[in-house]
């Protein structure tokens, strides 16, 4: 049983495990202390000294204080108002003033800092830094004169991703945050999956937007603009509307996107199908042969440049299916382009993307065919938003839309892709079928379900044949599993690993919740469950009964795996150097 500490908070008794902090003993008896620098269980640097309390005669930073028998604590005093507005407001004396150029104006930790501690006016006025802005990134922009020094990014860099692409440079003033040899991002180690843009308190970073080119394509008429979005999208998108955390708004943002000027709405769920039929195919042939197990997945960008960089030598075991939204946009290009009679040439094809790192990879030489890259843009479920917002939509009262044929039919397979375990378990639905040779009653793979990092599975066929399989997410616990396979210690035939911490669903693009709120609730939980809500009520919940999975195979791709489907839908991956982008 655990050791109990008691002492006294603002005259109240609490009562704690022994080794909670203070900042996490006054949540729990509903005191809010504010906070700049620290992140649970990733960044706890005492760096920003905003959580100060009076401990006794001293003023200590709550975050790292560890709670001791018979403490006295005290957080709203005259003394810790005065000391934290101070604090704040030497952070405001050297920052960027251009709050309502900022992406984030309205959902800025230090804007709400400032208010909350009644700041209104400037008592300081200190040194402004001069940085260059790094914008040469595909995915992500930093703009260091916004930069508070809080160290969130550089912590869940180096501790949830095991990246340590970025880290604070030089001492004093001139401390910055930057990467090894003063290089951009894009020079880095960097795996583009935007985690540290979450974090970010402030608008250093940001996505690399790709809206105004959006908008000239819309404008172009001799061109054929097609959008398709993720699943994971349709599960945030409302919060950027005010709908409760969860909230699904599929119908909604079909109607947006038409309002927008699309041409045609497609569902990257369909995509989603492509890659189990392809992915699916390709476990098969290596259980069969036994050969290059395990089959790791590749629809996360972020986690492939992990392998190239990190584990060049298992690149083999990376399948060569492309991602879904890249699978759909080849498809579009070819099959779509032949159907309308329109040249492939004229087709802009626009992802709706959770994803900041869907933008580096849709500008990879290797996802494109002839010459002509299957996506030709990738917007931020944030971006989409900023769109919306431009033109005025009344989206929350928006009528429910449909997705255009012939991709606009997904099954509840493809749906949760965007949560992580999705692919796992939409491709047990399809492979145990296929090699079971019989239809399955329940299909819930519950056990690769939830929010652990790690999460290994044995599903055993009616012959006794076992697919032994591991669900990851955050690529600290990649590295571990992929040290524990190059050991020989572990064995597996089928990995799924995202980058995200919880998978797509808080992928770098999504709606960043205000502190006050994710403080209180479970974001990725709550997206998660509407996704798996989002596949119950699908009407075809396996990606091999899709009828329009089986019409483009039967019209077109002739079978998974097929030479036309290797041209279209599966691509390679190499080794990465010095440079990220190489």
């Amino acid at each position: 049983m655990a050791e109990l500490v008691k002492f006294m908070i603002d005259g109240q008794e609490v009562e704690v495990e022994k080794g909670t902090t203070v900042l996490e003993a006054a949540k729990s008896v509903g005191i809010a202390i504010p906070t700049l620098c620290y992140l649970k269980g990733i960044s706890q640097t005492s760096g920003c000294r905003v959580c100060l309390v009076e401990a006794g005669p001293k003023l200590l930073a709550s975050c790292s204080l560890v709670a001791e028998p018979n403490m006295q604590i005290k957080t709203n005093t005259q003394k810790v108002r005065s000391a934290r507005k101070t604090v704040v407001e030497f952070l405001l004396s050297n920052h960027k003033e251009e709050c309502t150029l900022c992406s984030r104006t309205g959902n800025c930790e230090l804007q709400s800092l400032s208010y909350d501690l009644k700041i209104d006016r400037m008592h300081y006025t200190g040194r402004r830094k001069e940085v260059a802005l790094d914008d040469v990134s595909p995915s992500l922009v930093r703009d260091q004169e916004k930069c508070v020094l809080c160290g969130r990014c550089v912590a869940v860099c180096k501790n949830t991703q095991s990246v340590s692409a970025i880290g604070l440079i030089n001492r004093g003033f001139e401390t910055v945050v930057g990467s090894p040899f003063g290089r951009s991002l894009a020079e880095s180690t960097c795996i583009n999956c935007g985690q540290c843009i979450m974090v970010c308190p402030v608008g250093a970073l940001q996505e690399r937007e790709s809206i105004d080119d959006v908008w000239d394509a819309i404008a172009d008429p001799q061109k054929v603009v097609v959008v398709q979005t993720a699943p994971a999208v349709r599960v945030a998108l409302g919060e950027e509307f005010g709908m409760p955390i969860g909230t699904r708004v599929t119908g909604k943002m079909v109607s947006a996107l038409r309002m927008l000027g699309f041409d045609k709405v497609f569902d990257t769920d369909f995509g989603a199908d492509l890659t189990i039929m392809e992915e699916g195919t390709e476990l098969i042939t290596r259980l069969t042969s036994g050969e290059q197990l395990p089959l790791m997945t590749s629809c996360c960008p972020g986690w492939v440049k992990f392998v190239e960089g990190q584990f060049p030598d298992l690149i083999p075991n990376l399948s060569s299916a492309k991602s879904p939204h890249e699978m759909e946009g080849a498809i579009i290009k070819s099959y779509f382009a032949k159907k309308m009679n329109v040249n492939p040439q004229d087709i802009v094809v626009v992802s709706i993307m959770p994803c900041v790192g869907k933008k580096y990879e849709q500008q990879r030489e290797e996802l494109s065919v002839e010459g002509m890259q299957d996506v030709d843009y990738v917007l931020t479920t944030r971006e989409l938003a900023r769109m919306i917002k431009q033109l005025g939509i009344d989206f929350v009262d928006l009528k429910e839309g449909e997705f255009d044929d012939p991709f606009g039919r997904g099954s509840g397979a493809g749906v949760i892709f965007g949560a992580t375990g999705g692919v796992a378990e939409a491709a047990l639905r399809t492979v145990y079928e296929i090699l079971a040779g019989e239809e399955l009653d329940t299909i819930e793979y519950t056990a690769v379900r939830g929010l652990d990092g790690i999460k290994e599975n044995e599903l055993e066929l009616p012959n006794g044949q076992k697919i032994r399989t591991a669900v990851i997410h955050g690529l600290a616990n990649a590295r571990k599993v992929m040290d524990h396979i190059r050991k020989g210690e572990k064995n597996y035939d089928f990995i799924e690993v995202m980058a995200c911490p919880g998978g797509c669903i808080a992928g770098g693009g999504q709606p960043i919740v205000p502190a006050k709120v994710r403080s209180k609730v479970d974001v990725r939980a709550l997206r998660a469950k509407a996704i798996y809500a989002e596949d119950v009520d699908m009407p075809i919940r396996k990606s091999h009964k899709n009828p329009d999975i089986k019409r483009i195979y039967d019209e077109f791709l002739g079978e998974p795996n097929s030479h036309v489907a290797h041209e279209l839908l599966h691509t390679h991956y190499k080794a990465k150097t010095q440079s990220s982008n190489e």
